[in-house]
């Protein structure tokens, strides 16, 4: 029987998020299909309660009051409410935290702003760290590792020839990192992988735009469907190099620092 659910978007579950998770029962989910730390379904991935997703197309029109009425009907025994500090809901958002105790017959708690190491934990905050490439930074403020996932598609086949063998991804959804260099994770079916990624424009080839992973010290052979990127630390930006040559002694020289950083 659930007694008490928290309320929001969640999207990256991050520490602050973890604070409400673990007060209450259950958790509804208010998904406006642009939760891109943590896409969709992913949010369950880090939730230990059950999820109950509220898609906002379909409640955008309620106001708030029909959108408490109708958490009273899916929750018949909701006796407890717990929000953070800057929630709002109902039509235009024309319901806060105010108004939620004033309606709401039961217990309403309010989670004030956490911060750690003196960074506010939202996740406003962490898209701006990790669109910064500020990847340890985010990290800490999730408290796991940010990882995308992406299909593997074919790249240019120049990788394993002329540099070092790559696996190519098209990653939908998930906000990416700055350009650049990362020392990674790599999951290929459900083993973790030591990884130096590269995210941007192949600047010194084709110019097109690449999301690349090199597993270090192992050779992967036939590898299909999706994969999951962890990122753990930012390692240079992207430049363009005069020749295969060089670019290769580079890569070789950002690997040593991804096995360093791992």
């Amino acid at each position: 029987m659930i007694t008490s659910i928290a309320i929001g978007a969640f999207d990256g579950v991050h520490l602050a998020h973890k604070v409400l998770i673990d007060s209450v029962d259950a958790i509804a989910i208010i998904e406006r299909n642009s939760g891109v730390l943590t896409p969709g379904y992913v949010r369950t991935r880090y939730i230990d309660k059950p999820s109950f997703f509220y898609h906002f197309d379909k409640i955008r029109e309620l106001s708030a009051e029909a959108f408490l009425l109708r958490l009273k009907e899916d929750f018949p025994s909701l006796a407890k409410i717990v929000v953070g500090y800057d929630f709002h809901f109902g039509k235009g958002k024309s319901g806060d935290v105010k108004l939620l105790e004033k309606l709401f017959d039961g217990e309403v708690t309010v989670v004030e702003p956490i911060k750690s190491d003196g960074i506010a934990v939202h996740s406003r905050v962490i898209k701006d760290l990790i669109k910064n490439s500020e990847i340890q930074k985010a990290n800490i403020l999730l408290g796991r590792s940010y990882q995308i996932c992406g299909e593997v598609i074919s790249g240019q086949g120049i990788g394993g020839k002329e540099l070092v063998p790559t696996l190519n991804i098209d990653s939908k959804d998930y906000l990416l990192p700055k350009d650049g260099i990362y020392a990674t994770n790599t999951k290929i079916g459900d083993i973790w992988y030591k990884s130096v990624s590269f995210i941007g424009h192949r600047v010194s080839t084709d110019g097109k735009f690449a999301i690349e992973t090199h597993i270090i010290d192992k050779e992967i052979h036939g590898v299909n469907g999706s994969i999951e990127i962890s990122f753990e630390s930012f390692i240079r930006e992207n430049r363009k190099f005069d020749d295969f040559g060089e670019l290769k002694r580079q890569i070789e020289d950002d690997i040593l620092k991804a096995k360093e950083i791992i």
